[in-house]
C-alpha cells in the first residue's frame, strides 16, 4: 500500500532521509503487537525510512518477522523459554527492569514472564533506568542450567541493547529546520506524533504540541484535564524512551524521590519527564508526598539525607474531569478533579501551563496521519539535547510583562515560551508575530491557573489582569482566558464607587495610614506597591514599560477614588529599597527622583492632573521608599501612550485596567455625572 506524498513528505525525506517514516506503518504493525510506537518505529526506521514503496513493503516484511521471532506475546512466554533452552541463545524484544535482590541484582522481563533473570552489575550501572521503571530492550538470553543452583534460575542475559537512536548531530538538525518554514515544521511535528496536521487549525496544533513541552524544557510543570479519548497520555506513554507514565495507584517517596534505606534515587532523578496519567485515581501514601513535590516543582531538587539532589524531570498531570469544563467554571474550579491533598494552592501554584484537554478532539480514524514524520527516538533525542538550551529570555528583545504577573507567573510564561522556541525555532530564527503567538498563548495557560487560585485564596491571587506590553510602542495588550465568563468592566467598576453621602473614611484610609502600616497590610484596590519606576529588575536597564506601569496606576487612582503608589516595595510587600532606581534616575537623590517622576507624569498625564498627586519619602526597614498619593480626579485623565493616542485607565479590584473607547465613554458619562 502506497500514498501520495505530498511537499511537506518531499521535502522531509530529502532533508532528513532515514530519520523520518510513515506514520500509517506503524498503525499496520501494531496490531497484534503491545509495544509503544518508539519501539515499533525503531524498527520501522531501521528497515522503512525511505521514500521508495518497494523498500518500505521490503521493510515492513523484515520489520513483521522480526517481531514474529523475537516479540513475545505474555501468552507465549513458555514457548519462548523453551525456544531459549533449546537454541541455548535466543534474541527477544522485551521490557526490562532491575532490581537489587539476596544482594545481586536480578532482572524482570515483562512479557516473557520471569523475574529471575540473570543480569550483570555493570550493565545495571550503564543503564540506571532498568531500576526505575524498565527499558524497552533487545536482549540475547541465553539458557545456562546450572546443577548447585537452588532454586533453578537458568536465564542469563549475555547482552542488552536499549531501543534508541544510535547516533544524533544536533548541528545536521538545527541546519535541517532552518530548510523549513515555520508552518512547514510545526505540521511535520504534528505528523510525527501521528496527527494529521491539516485536520487542526493552528489552536488545535498548539495543545498538540505543548504536550511536548515537558520533553524539551527541563523542569517544566503541566497539567492537561478534559474529556476522555482525546489523547493525553498517549506522548508519555508511547512516542519517547525519555518519559515515564504512572497510571493512578499510590505515589511513594521512595519512589518519586530517594529510598534513604537503600540510597537509590527515584523516578524524578531518572527520567526526563515523569507523567501521572489518571490523576484523580491517583493515592498518596501521606502528606509527605505532596509536600516534597510542591518543594521539587519549584526548586528542581529535593534532600537525601543531608544532600540536596538536584533533578531536571519535567513533571505532567493528565486526567478526566468529572463534568464539562463550563460547569466546573461557573461552580467550581478547573483543578476540581484532582485528589483532595492536591488542591493546595502552593501546590497548583507551581503549574507553568493549564492546557485545555476540552480543546483536543476526540481521536477518530481521520485525525491519524499516513504521511512521513520523524522517526520517534530520532526526535526524542533531539528534544533531549534541546534540554540543554534555552530561550527563557527571548520575549525581552520585543515585549515586556504587565504588572500583573508576579514572579512565579513570569517564570511560567518564560519557560512555555522557552519550550515552543525549542520545539519550534531550535536554530534561533523567528519572527515577531510568532514570538507574539507563543507569548499569548503562554500568558493563557498560566492565566488560566491563576483564575483557578484566584477562586481558592482569592486575597493572595488577585491579580489576574494579564497583559504584556510591545517596548516599540508601549501598547498594552490583554490575554484573556476563552472558557472565563466576560467581564463586565465598567459596572465592576462603578459598584466600587463610595456611596453618595459617606464619610469615605474608607477611600481616605492609605493617605491617613503610616507608610510602614501600608505595607504591612498589603496591596488592596487602593493600594499599589512597584519595585521599581524606571529599572527593569531583569534586564537591569532603564525600562519605558515600567515607566508607563508607573502612569497608567497613578491615571487608574485618578479616574477612580484615589489610592497610595508605594514605589521600592516588591508585590509581596517585601522592601527593596529605591538605591538601584536612584542611580537609574540620574542617582542625584530623593529630590533628582521626584524631579523624574514628576516629568513623567506631567509628559503622560498632564500638569492638571499631577496637581492632584503628592509625592513624599519615607524610610522603611532602613530603606528609603517613594510614595505616591493620589486623589480622585475631578475629571478624567488620560494617559498619551507612544502613538499620541489617549487611553483611559480605571482601578479596578486590585488592578488598574485599560478600557476601550466604549467602556470609555460609557465610565465617564457615569462617573462624572
Amino acid at each position: 500500500m502506497s500514498i501520495e506524498m505530498d511537499h511537506l513528505d518531499r521535502l522531509a525525506n530529502d532533508v532528513f532521509p532515514g530519520r523520518v517514516v510513515r506514520k500509517d506503518l506503524v498503525r499496520r504493525v501494531k496490531v497484534g503487537h503491545n509495544v509503544p510506537v518508539h519501539v515499533l518505529e525503531f524498527l520501522l526506521g531501521k528497515y522503512c525510512a525511505s521514500d521508495n514503496p518497494d523498500v518500505v513493503e521490503q521493510g515492513l516484511v523484515v520489520v513483521n518477522q522480526t517481531l514474529q521471532e523475537n516479540f513475545i506475546r505474555p501468552d507465549e512466554a513458555e514457548l519462548a523459554k523453551a525456544k531459549v533452552k533449546f537454541k541455548g541463545q535466543h534474541r527477544i524484544i522485551d521490557k526490562v527492569e532491575a532490581r537489587l535482590a539476596d544482594n545481586r541484582f536480578w532482572a524482570t522481563l515483562s512479557n516473557f514472564t520471569d523475574k529471575w533473570v540473570h543480569i550483570q552489575e555493570d550493565v545495571v550501572k550503564r543503564y540506571e533506568r532498568l531500576l526505575q521503571g524498565g527499558v524497552w530492550c533487545q536482549i540475547d538470553l541465553i539458557y545456562n542450567e546450572l546443577e548447585d543452583e537452588k532454586p533453578l534460575r537458568p536465564f542469563y542475559i549475555k547482552a542488552l541493547k536499549p531501543i534508541q537512536v544510535a547516533a544524533f548531530d544536533i548541528e545536521d538538525y538545527l541546519a535541517g529546520r532552518a530548510r523549513f518554514s515555520r508552518d512547514e515544521w510545526l505540521d511535520l511535528l504534528v505528523r510525527s506524533i501521528g496527527l494529521e496536521a491539516s485536520q487542526y487549525d493552528l489552536r488545535s496544533k498548539l495543545v498538540a504540541l505543548t504536550r511536548l513541552i515537558p520533553m524539551v524544557e527541563r523542569n517544566y510543570n503541566l497539567i492537561e484535564l478534559g474529556p476522555w479519548g482525546t489523547g493525553k497520555s498517549f506522548v508519555y506513554r508511547e512516542q519517547s524512551p525519555n518519559a515515564i507514565l504512572i497510571s493512578g495507584g499510590k505515589i511513594t517517596v521512595p519512589q518519586l524521590f530517594v529510598n534513604n534505606a537503600t540510597g537509590r534515587v527515584g523516578l524524578l532523578g531518572n527520567w526526563d519527564v515523569v507523567a501521572f496519567d489518571e490523576v484523580a485515581s491517583l493515592e498518596l501514601s501521606d502528606s509527605t508526598v505532596v509536600q516534597m513535590l510542591k518543594d521539587y516543582m519549584e526548586a528542581g531538587s529535593f534532600a537525601r539525607g543531608r544532600d540536596e539532589i538536584v533533578a531536571e524531570a519535567s513533571t505532567v498531570f493528565v486526567g478526566n474531569t468529572s463534568r464539562p469544563h463550563t460547569q466546573l467554571v461557573r461552580d467550581a474550579h478547573l483543578f476540581a478533579d484532582l485528589p483532595k491533598a492536591m488542591i493546595d494552592p502552593a501546590f497548583l501554584d507551581r503549574m507553568h501551563f493549564y492546557l485545555p484537554g476540552w480543546e483536543a478532539p476526540k481521536l477518530e480514524p481521520q485525525l491519524f496521519t499516513d504521511h512521513y514524520g520523524f522517526v520517534s527516538d530520532y526526535l526524542s533525542e533531539a528534544m533531549r539535547q534541546l534540554r540543554k538550551r534555552t530561550f527563557v529570555n527571548a520575549i525581552d528583545t520585543e515585549f515586556a510583562l504587565g504588572p500583573h504577573l508576579a514572579q512565579r507567573d513570569a517564570k511560567a510564561v518564560r519557560k512555555t515560551v522557552s519550550g515552543l522556541l525549542k520545539l519550534l525555532h531550535p536554530h534561533g530564527e523567528w519572527t515577531r508575530s510568532e514570538l507574539r503567538e507563543y507569548l499569548e498563548w503562554a500568558m493563557e495557560g498560566r492565566r488560566r491557573v491563576k483564575e483557578q487560585l484566584k477562586k481558592l485564596a482569592a486575597h493572595d491571587f488577585s491579580k489576574t489582569a494579564f497583559t504584556y506590553v510591545e517596548l516599540d510602542t508601549g501598547r498594552e495588550y490583554p490575554v484573556e482566558v476563552a472558557e472565563q465568563p466576560e467581564e463586565d468592566v465598567v459596572a465592576e467598576a462603578l459598584e466600587e464607587e463610595p456611596a453618595a453621602g459617606s464619610s469615605g473614611a474608607a477611600e481616605a484610609g492609605p493617605a491617613m495610614l503610616a507608610t510602614a502600616e501600608l505595607i504591612a497590610a498589603g496591596e488592596s484596590r487602593n493600594v499599589e506597591f512597584k519595585s521599581t519606576a524606571r529599572l527593569n529588575l531583569h534586564t537591569n536597564q532603564r525600562d519605558a514599560a515600567i515607566e508607563l506601569a508607573v502612569v497608567k496606576t497613578v491615571a487608574g487612582f485618578l479616574n477612580a477614588h484615589g489610592g497610595t503608589l508605594v514605589i521600592g516595595v516588591a508585590d509581596d510587600g517585601t522592601v527593596r529599597g529605591l538605591q538601584d532606581d536612584y542611580v537609574a534616575a540620574g542617582n542625584k537623590g530623593r529630590d533628582g527622583y521626584e524631579n523624574f517622576l514628576t516629568t513623567l507624569l506631567d509628559s503622560r498625564i498632564g500638569r492638571a492632573a499631577v496637581a492632584h498627586v503628592a509625592i513624599t519619602f519615607d524610610v522603611v526597614d532602613g530603606q528609603d521608599v517613594c510614595r505616591v498619593d493620589v486623589k480622585p480626579s475631578p475629571e478624567p485623565v488620560f494617559v498619551t501612550n507612544d502613538k499620541g493616542d489617549a487611553d483611559l485607565y480605571v482601578r479596578l479590584n486590585n488592578s488598574t485596567r485599560l478600557l476601550n473607547t466604549a467602556d470609555a465613554l460609557k465610565y465617564v458619562r457615569q462617573h462624572w455625572r
